[in-house]
């Protein structure tokens, strides 16, 4: 997070978790990929199977 908000920013530590969050619910109808948790490392996003 300090390299994206910076060492001065105020971000709670779930920050990324709302903004993940959010981006799953705008693309939740999209059938071309989906945002997966990497359990200890992040996030992903991976393309869906045709």
């Amino acid at each position: 997070m300090d390299e994206i908000w910076g060492l001065d920013s105020e971000t709670e530590s779930r920050t990324v978790d709302v903004h993940i969050n959010r981006l799953r619910d705008r693309f939740r109808d999209n059938p071309d990929f989906q945002i997966v948790t990497i359990r200890g490392v992040g996030y992903k996003l991976v393309r869906s199977h045709e």
